[in-house]
């Protein structure tokens, strides 16, 4: 398994920027697909994007398709979320996750990070 720690959130107003980055330990990490979610308060769990083992195939929720790109460097062993035209709507706290399989869903992701939290204000 790979152990993740994602880093860079923080307060932001309305319109900004953020990026989020997430740093894999072990020597397996180019095997794992992996994806960033988000959960708000009282919400659940909620997909966002997705990277495949390469980086050459992404997928994104419809609700972040255009602000939000994902990317990683299997040399630094490191995932990264760029978010732009940030919405308050997109307050939640971010996790870091990988999966050796295909399954969709936060059920079919193997290994978690603690999560970072993104606050944007109107």
């Amino acid at each position: 398994q790979v152990q993740l720690v994602e880093s860079g959130g923080g307060l932001v107003q309305s319109g900004g920027s953020l990026r989020l980055s997430c740093a894999a330990s072990g020597r397996t990490f180019m095997i794992y697909h992996m994806g960033w979610f988000r959960q708000a308060p009282g919400g659940e769990r909620e997909f966002v994007v997705r990277i495949n083992r390469s980086g050459n195939s992404t997928n994104y929720a419809d609700s972040v398709k255009g602000r939000f790109t994902m990317s990683r460097d299997n040399v630094k062993n490191m995932v990264y979320l760029q978010m732009n035209s940030l919405k308050p709507e997109d307050t939640a706290v971010y996790y870091c996750a990988a999966q050796l399989g295909i399954r969709a869903g936060a059920h079919g992701y193997d290994c978690w990070g603690q999560g970072t939290q993104v606050t944007v204000s109107s």
